[in-house]
């Protein structure tokens, strides 16, 4: 998640307010809350008590936390880019890279995708869906991007996406 300065290690899920490298927080006690991809962050315990019926859990409480110093924090990130291979670990090094490529985030809004998917078929979603759905939209905005800059224009058209 994007930061607005050095002081800023993330913002809270619930009201976006920063929290700052050394502070406390607190995190939920469920895990699909602490996986890779959701990772919720809280700066109060009433910013976490606003997340839970909207997640209807049943059971759980808020954890508290302490933020690392910007140090520790910049160290976690290079030994994770460094010990995970593949993709995750090229888009760690991109997003570190000063005019590369961005990070490699979701793209797509999953509790829309799950509810249209449910409301068409009456089917689950799998959480693993949601990455390989983000590339596939990377690729067909690449794609459309090569066609704007053929045609010389710099803004991204409808019409460049039907040609992908």
């Amino acid at each position: 998640m994007p930061t607005d300065d050095a002081t800023t290690w993330k913002r809270c899920n619930t009201c976006k307010r920063p929290i700052a490298f050394g502070a406390s927080y607190f995190t939920c006690s469920v895990s699909t809350c602490n996986r890779k991809g959701t990772d919720f962050v809280f700066c109060s315990v009433a910013c976490w008590d606003a997340h839970v019926p909207v997640l209807r859990h049943r059971d759980a409480w808020a954890d508290e936390q302490s933020v690392p110093t910007a140090e520790a924090w910049e160290r976690e990130q290079r030994a994770e880019a460094a010990a995970s291979p593949g993709p995750r670990a090229a888009a760690a090094q991109a997003q570190a890279a000063p005019g590369g490529r961005p990070a490699r985030e979701v793209l797509v809004v999953v509790s829309k995708l799950k509810l249209y998917i449910r409301q068409v078929s009456g089917m689950n979603t799998s959480d693993d869906v949601v990455e390989p759905l983000s590339d596939h939209l990377r690729r067909v905005c690449d794609e459309a991007i090569a066609h704007a800059r053929a045609d010389g224009r710099k803004t991204v058209m409808a019409r460049d996406l039907e040609r992908s």
